[in-house]
């Protein structure tokens, strides 16, 4: 498994900086979905529910993204 730097037009991005995006966008419909179902009001704390699906999803995609280059 091996990351390196990503160049986008001269500027050096580290290779965590993509993947934080991709979760980002992830959570967006996870968000959704328990928006529409109500499901956020059955866990103590929503916004730390989200925070650890957000880390969940940034972990899976790190895995995926060493699992795809190496």
């Amino acid at each position: 498994m091996r990351y390196t730097e990503l160049n986008l037009f001269g500027v050096y991005v580290a290779p965590i900086a993509p993947m934080l995006i991709i979760a980002w966008l992830l959570l967006i419909p996870v968000r959704r979905f328990a928006d529409r179902f109500a499901l956020l009001r059955f866990v103590w704390h929503p916004a730390l529910f989200l925070l650890a699906c957000y880390i969940i999803l940034l972990s899976l995609t790190v895995l995926l993204a060493g699992e795809i280059a190496g």
